[in-house]
């Protein structure tokens, strides 16, 4: 197996044990992209002189036996829609290329203390609101599995890059998905943190953030193997003072004695792909044979969650970023909000400080059920992945938001979900889905990574 193919966890443990030095490992992730990247367009912006001179450090501490840190030698990237000291936080958008960070955001500040190696930026759709990832400043980007695929939005550049091998950590986040999305369209594993787990800020931010988009996004990692998701997040959770909602909750909980896992199928009127519904069957058999005791049972509605999401949630979107998209946004993105605010039932203002009230009984019973399951096993994207431009019509974004409640619904109510593959739909990836307890991260983790044992690493099957 080629260093670059190799995951962050094994690659640390080879320059502990000295079998490779961190400059072979940034040489050969840096040669996989020069090979790859031109036909995917992953990463926007690769810095290969900052890589390797950071590389010849930690070879250099190795040498004197000093420890290392726990992304020392780490080929990582990072979204271009967080603040990286002195880098554009551009979103997307033409007319914020020179919007240069004064300072890394919390997420970028953690792996750096880790030692991470940034070795490049991912692609994002204008202003990270699309279930695709295309923009008109660095252009669109495609999936490694199919060139007509979509690899997912917004995070959909670190998805790409994930699969394709450019690093084994790729920072991205999500507000109704932007995690699980690409990871599920390029075969990969992630877990949305909850709410309060990591801390998010960006120092070039001229306001603050709506209410409900401060209670919904999250920062995170997607990874070709979960256990690197485990490393990745639990690195990106350190604290960070100019997050308020930043929780000092230890990564790992308390052992559970109750291994019960829920599971449910429901549909919610959403014609579920054979082959997904037998992936979950699968999934749910792979758990038992890990030793969880997995009930079919009825779990508290999804439904209200995600119809409160755009109702509510797509309200303080039109408000805040609906001028800048009229502004500054393509035609292409302005047809696509228009779409989002016709999909919706928008609320008035009064409408959304009552949403925002009734949001916290949706929490509660959430949380009960929680109580008594501590995982929930549920389908992630009800139909295969699709087209890059398939949301460039009323009925295609419509229909990726009609089958995809199980993910924006969670994010309204701030809870932690993690998707690893199921396999193949359609010769496409396709993931699963795992909701777990506020701060019990760790839970979820586990149980991705039982199936993925079951069921192999995707990505390496490219390979």
């Amino acid at each position: 197996m080629a260093l670059w193919q190799k995951s962050a966890v094994d690659l640390s443990a080879g320059l502990r044990s000295k079998q490779f030095s961190a400059t072979e490992i940034i040489e050969s992730t840096l040669a996989r992209i020069a090979e790859a990247n031109p036909g995917l367009n992953a990463l926007v912006e690769i810095f290969p002189e900052q890589a390797l001179a950071q590389a010849q450090q930690v070879d250099q501490k190795v040498a004197r036996g000093q420890e290392l840190k726990p992304l020392d030698g780490i080929p990582t990237s990072i979204k271009v829609n967080v603040d990286v000291e002195g880098m554009s936080n551009n979103n997307g958008i033409p007319a914020l290329k020179d919007n240069i960070a004064p300072g890394d955001s919390p997420v970028v500040a953690n792996l750096k203390k880790a030692g991470a190696v940034i070795i490049g930026r991912t692609n994002t759709p204008e202003f990270s609101m699309r279930g695709t990832t295309d923009n008109p400043l660095y252009g669109l980007t495609k999936s490694p599995w199919d060139d007509r695929a979509s690899p997912g939005g917004s995070s959909g550049g670190a998805g790409s890059a994930c699969a394709a091998g450019f690093g084994p950590v790729h920072h991205g986040n999500d507000i109704g998905g932007s995690l699980r999305f690409p990871a599920s369209a390029c075969g990969c594993a992630t877990v949305k943190p909850g709410l309060g787990r990591i801390a998010s800020f960006n120092p070039s931010a001229q306001a603050e953030r709506g209410l409900l988009s401060q209670l919904m996004s999250v920062q995170g990692a997607i990874c070709r193997e979960v256990k690197d998701v485990r490393l990745a997040t639990e690195i990106m959770a350190g604290a960070d003072p100019r997050d308020p909602w930043w929780m000092p909750v230890p990564f790992l909980g308390p052992s559970l004695d109750n291994r019960k896992i829920a599971f449910t199928k429901e549909n919610h009127g959403y014609p579920v792909h054979p082959d997904i519904l037998s992936g979950l069957d699968n999934a749910a058999d792979m758990l038992r044979d890990a030793g969880y005791d997995v009930i079919e049972t009825d779990v508290p509605s999804v439904l209200p969650a995600a119809k409160a999401w755009f109702s509510v949630a797509i309200r303080e979107i039109k408000d805040g970023l609906g001028p800048i998209a009229e502004q500054f946004g393509s035609e292409t993105i302005q047809r696509i909000f228009d779409y989002y605010y016709e999909i919706s039932e928008m609320v008035d203002h009064q409408g959304y400080m009552l949403g925002v009230g009734e949001r916290t009984g949706l929490v509660r019973d959430w949380n009960i059920f929680l109580d008594e399951y501590p995982l929930i096993l549920t389908p992630f994207l009800m139909r295969p992945t699709y087209d890059y431009d398939y949301d460039e019509t009323f009925e295609g974004a419509k229909d990726i938001f009609d089958s995809g409640i199980y993910s924006y619904g969670i994010n309204y109510m701030g809870l932690p979900a993690g998707s690893v593959p199921m396999g193949l739909v359609e010769n496409r990836p396709a993931g699963l889905q795992l909701v777990g307890r506020r701060f019990r991260e760790d839970l979820i983790l586990d149980a991705l990574e039982a199936i993925e044992t079951r069921t192999g690493v995707l990505t390496h099957t490219r390979w």
